[in-house]
């Protein structure tokens, strides 16, 4: 992992981490503010800050929109995105929340200004239902077959507008809204291809295109939801409560929101350790894979620290809390994954910019393959306008606009399910050019549980009695 600071365990770690080892550290910096606990708006420098939940903005190319119309607003500072949750964080002027919430509202979404405390987690999307798109997948092939039996061209014509009314109403919305608002986005460029192959009768095409976008954008949303997914697995590791000690001696099971620095924690064999902190009475082995990456329980005693969302594997002990719950170190690495979506890789950014300028380009450009030859070469209408919707669907860079953040976004998830945390997509880029890779701790390549894999007997001695020695030697490990 890159551009880390010391591991509150040890230094070793910090010089592992910085060497590409898969082991969370702790972000810099003051402590983070997770997403289950969003302030309400706040007065910062600039103005206020505000947190708005959009269950509709679940892709680059909602948040592409909202950029856009949120950035012609003079009363506008600043903008964050965390696709992850679903979650707008803007500057503005004092006044001005009502026009922000406005123009979201202008683009088909409904924004949710999110109070104090408010779980974002549990902010979950309804589910679309399946079946529109199986039946236009199912009436696309129909229309081809139709098509190439040579069968009625009213029942191929049916067939397609059933396609494209089944898994395309959605996309001809948000093109509109985009169209509207001057932008020339996937679904608006989708909408007008598929809408001028239907107007050239070439009713298979503008069927299958439509469904192939559609399952396209499918795919899409299910890597999200992958990456939401292993960010709700992390904040699953610690438990909700603890057992506090009270002023009066006795204990007490307390929300670990609600446990202050400097109180004595309880932990009984097998229970997860809810916060951070120094074991002061007992002994133990702690099983802390999910946070250091150690695959075997480590031996713990008085003076040692421990960490939350880590699992006490056999003795009881007594530890001071050293961290609230927003400030363990299980909060900043889900904090450091979260952000880390948020950060554009080098490659996004300049498809971003590489895309501003080169899709009205390709569309400029198709409209005067479909205008100049009628006009001034005497072409046929219906042949020019078909090769500019072809050119239209395939020169224009949306997929490659769509891809790359999706791409990276996935990468991040797939590394956070597999014990490995990369801060960004900056990092994630930068690994290309690693020549030498230094692992040191067992579990990083291995399974941390030694296996024999080949003996070479020597003199005499025999298969059977080697098998038996290297038993002997491990029998007690």
């Amino acid at each position: 992992m890159a551009d880390c600071c010391d591991h509150p365990h040890d230094k070793k770690s910090a010089q592992d981490d910085h060497h590409g080892h898969h082991h969370p550290s702790a972000p810099c910096g003051p402590a983070p503010t997770p997403l289950s606990e969003l302030p309400a708006p706040e007065a910062v420098a600039g103005g206020m800050r505000t947190s708005i939940r959009i269950l509709q903005m679940d892709c680059p190319t909602e948040e592409a929109l909202i950029r856009q119309a949120l950035g012609h607003l003079p009363s506008v500072k600043g903008m964050e995105f965390n696709l992850m949750q679903r979650v707008l964080t803007v500057v503005h002027a004092p006044e001005a929340l009502d026009t922000v919430l406005e123009a979201v509202r202008s683009l088909g979404f409904q924004p949710e200004v999110l109070t104090a405390g408010q779980p974002v987690m549990a902010a979950v999307a309804p589910p679309k239902p399946w079946w529109p798109l199986a039946v236009a997948g199912a009436a696309a092939i129909a229309a081809e077959a139709a098509s190439w039996r040579g069968l009625p061209e009213w029942l191929t014509a049916a067939l397609a507008l059933l396609a494209v009314v089944s898994c395309g109403l959605t996309t001809y919305r948000k093109g509109w809204v985009a169209l509207r608002h001057g932008n020339l986005n996937i679904n608006a460029l989708m909408s007008i291809a598929v809408t001028g192959a239907l107007l050239l009768r070439q009713w298979p095409e503008a069927a299958m295109v439509m469904v192939l976008f559609t399952v396209a954008e499918l795919i899409e949303a299910k890597s999200l939801d992958r990456a939401r997914d292993a960010i709700a697995g992390l904040m699953k590791l610690a438990p909700e409560t603890a057992t506090v000690q009270q002023a009066d001696g006795t204990w007490r099971d307390t929300a670990a929101a609600e446990v202050t620095l400097g109180s004595l924690v309880r932990v009984k064999p097998g229970e997860r350790i809810g916060l951070d902190g120094t074991i002061v009475q007992g002994r133990s082995t702690v099983n802390q894979a999910p946070i250091t990456g150690e695959s075997l329980p480590v031996d713990k005693g008085p003076g040692d620290a421990v960490f939350a969302g880590t699992v006490n594997a056999s003795g009881a002990f007594d530890y001071r809390v050293t961290a609230a719950a927003n400030n363990t170190t299980l909060a900043r690495i889900i904090h450091a994954v979260e952000e880390a979506q948020g950060a554009k890789a080098p490659t996004q950014r300049f498809v971003d910019q590489f895309a501003r300028v080169y899709t009205p380009v390709v569309f400029a450009m198709a409209l005067l393959v479909a205008v100049v030859p009628p006009l001034l070469m005497d072409g046929n209408w219906h042949d020019w306008i078909y090769k500019a919707l072809v050119l239209l669907v395939i020169a224009c860079p949306c997929a490659l606009v769509i891809s790359t953040p999706v791409t990276i976004v996935s990468g991040l998830a797939a590394a956070a399910r597999h014990g490995l945390l990369i801060k960004g997509g900056v990092y994630l880029e930068e690994g290309r050019k690693l020549v030498w890779l230094a692992l040191d701790k067992t579990g990083t390549i291995t399974h941390g549980q030694p296996v024999q894999t080949d003996f070479e007997p020597l003199a005499e001695v025999g298969a059977a009695l080697c098998r038996r020695l290297a038993a002997s030697l491990a029998g007690r490990s």
